[in-house]
This record gives structure tokens, C-alpha cells and sequence, in this order.
């Protein structure tokens, strides 16, 4: 079956950085898009960055901070967050898809596989 495994989150403080590492198995990993998306307490699943067919996105709130990538031979994909600041903190979750399209990459409900996510926490 699919499985999607994140490690790497824990405690930083605010201007550190952190990455972020998402294992998968059971799909040919290199035919998927892969993203990140992350979710507060009391708050929506928010996108974070994906990447697709040799493109990266990012979410507004990441850009120039975060940097997605992947690893088609290790069917990996990691997030490295720098200058991290306190609302980052999160519970952040790998995802894959196959049949994703851009205008859609955004949106988590059309992101078929999921992983258990991993906590990010970022206070001083």
C-alpha cells in the first residue's frame, strides 16, 4: 500500500531553520507530484509548496524562505524551512498526487495520498 512518512519537524526558535524529509512507498514515486501543507490548531490545511513535473510551487506566506525537493531515486521529498518564525508552527504533512493539475495544487482536498504529519514548533 502507499505510505507517506514525515520526520525531521521538533522545537526551534524563531530564525532557525529546519528540514523537513517525507519517505514514500508504494507508487512510482517519479510519475507524482509532491507537496507540503501544514495545519495550525483551529485553523484549514494550508499549502505550503509542491512539486510537479520539475516545477516547484510555493505558498505566499514560505516563498524565499522554504524550499522544496525531491529525490527520484531515494523517493524522497524534503521541505527546508529557514528564518522560521513563530506562526509557522504547525503539524506538517507530505502529500502525493498523479493526476493533479497547477491550477488545483493549492487545493488539499484534490491531493490524493497523505502521510500522518509531523510537528513543527517554533517559539523562543
Amino acid at each position: 500500500q502507499v505510505q507517506l512518512v514525515e520526520s525531521g519537524g521538533g522545537l526551534v526558535q524563531p530564525g532557525d531553520s529546519l528540514r523537513l524529509s517525507c519517505a514514500v512507498s508504494g507508487l512510482t514515486f517519479r510519475d507524482y507530484a509532491m507537496g507540503w501543507f501544514r495545519q495550525a490548531p483551529g485553523k484549514e490545511r494550508e499549502f505550503v509548496a509542491a512539486v510537479r513535473m520539475g516545477r516547484t510551487y510555493y505558498g505566499d506566506s514560505v516563498k524565499g524562505r522554504f524550499t522544496i525537493s525531491r529525490d527520484n531515486a531515494k523517493s524522497t521529498v524534503d521541505l527546508q524551512m529557514n528564518s522560521l518564525k513563530p506562526e509557522d508552527t504547525a503539524r506538517y504533512f507530505c502529500a502525493a498526487d498523479r493526476s493533479l493539475i497547477v491550477s488545483t495544487i493549492a487545493t488539499a482536498r484534490q491531493w490524493n495520498y497523505w502521510g500522518q504529519g509531523t510537528q513543527v514548533t517554533v517559539s523562543s
